[in-house]
């Protein structure tokens, strides 16, 4: 794989696809054709990377990923070249207070502020709460109404810990921010963090003697479109679902597909009623059904699910597919990329109507970023 920095001869309008793995972090870029990809890593050799992003809104693109491994801890790191150079791993902003009793297993999402607040970034972290910075990155501070929530005690790990996977923020009113992490559901703020309360009314937990709690449901994923906020889709520990009213309530949408449990979830950067997931068999056979890699889309905001299977292998696919492992792009028409937990990383340039091989080989796929250098 070539190890030239992808920052190299980036150019504007190129897709950049980010990958992290279990044991690195690895880049693709193509141009707006999105027909031939070049390779560049691993970054961070043997460190895992569940969390990257490329945020554009200071005017020049800076890269973001949180590599860390079991001995050393976890670090966040950023890139003003696009991999070419990356800061110093011996700094270590985000931490817990001490007097907490707790320290960052991983970080698990990284998620740009406002537009108009360039230096307002998030993190996502395991165990379960939300960290702010607004100096860029400089210095970072856990949000403390979810630090200090009520229910913290009785918020229990899903198999991949307590993690805080998802962070919505409402593009009209900054102050109204959700989350989602398992297991305790959905979270919401009305002011700017300082209050939190579950928003989990419709979402079942099949494993717990009340199948309707009013927290600790298993979310997997929550995703939505900026141009009509309220209406979110989330893909559940069985269990797929829409809500038309922030959260407030959800309705069950899992009409026509093969099982809905599963982990990925993407909103077309388009369509607000256009949602692609990824399900698999079930919690306790975690491999694609009936072993064919199919995507699935929507394009009516639930009420019908159709499989995307073309140039994807039909027979002997048993592949997992994880919570970041699904993203789009915004180019016209929109591109869809997912990677797997056997190291594979798929495109399609037309919506998900054909999909092409990009790379085999990888360490297992934990995480996909895809976007158009600015």
């Amino acid at each position: 794989m070539p190890t030239e920095p992808v920052g190299s001869d980036a150019e504007r309008g190129d897709v950049l696809l980010m990958v992290g793995t279990t044991k690195g972090a690895f880049f693709f870029t193509s141009d707006a054709a999105r027909q031939a990809w070049k390779a560049d890593g691993p970054h961070f050799p043997g460190e895992e990377v569940y969390a990257m992003a490329l945020d554009q809104r200071g005017g020049s693109p800076r890269l973001w990923a949180a590599p860390g491994n079991p001995f050393f801890g976890v670090t966040l790191r950023r890139s003003d070249d696009l991999g070419a150079t990356w800061s110093p791993k011996d700094q270590r902003p985000v931490k817990f207070p001490e007097d907490s009793g707790l320290s960052i297993n991983r970080i698990w999402q990284i998620t740009p502020g406002p537009d108009d607040q360039p230096d307002r970034m998030f993190l996502g972290v395991e165990p379960t709460c939300l960290f702010e910075t607004t100096d860029g990155g400089d210095s970072w501070a856990p949000v403390a109404g979810l630090l200090e929530h009520e229910h913290r005690e009785k918020w229990t790990p899903g198999a991949g810990g307590l993690c805080l996977h998802t962070i919505l923020q409402h593009p009209e009113t900054p102050e109204r921010i959700l989350v989602a992490f398992s297991t305790g559901g959905v979270y919401g703020t009305e002011d700017a963090g300082r209050t939190w309360n579950p928003r989990n009314r419709g979402v079942r937990a099949e494993f717990l003697p009340d199948k309707h709690p009013e927290f600790g449901q298993c979310v997997h994923k929550v995703a939505h479109h900026p141009s009509r906020p309220e209406r979110l889709f989330l893909q559940n520990h069985w269990g797929l679902y829409r809500s038309d009213d922030w959260a407030a309530s959800w309705q069950d949408i899992a009409n026509g597909v093969p099982s809905d449990f599963g982990f990925a979830m993407a909103v077309h950067p388009h369509d607000e009623d256009t949602v692609y997931i990824v399900p698999m068999e079930s919690d306790g056979f975690r491999c694609t059904p009936e072993a064919k890699m199919r995507v699935y889309r929507t394009r009516d905001a639930g009420e019908s699910w159709h499989p995307l299977t073309k140039g994807l292998p039909q027979e002997d696919a048993y592949e997992t597919v994880l919570r970041d492992g699904l993203d789009t792009d915004s180019s016209e028409p929109a591109g869809v990329y997912f990677g797997t937990r056997s190291g594979r990383i798929y495109a399609s340039h037309d919506e998900g109507d054909s999909w092409t091989l990009v790379h085999a080989g990888l360490p297992p796929v934990v995480c996909v970023k895809a976007a158009v250098i600015a």
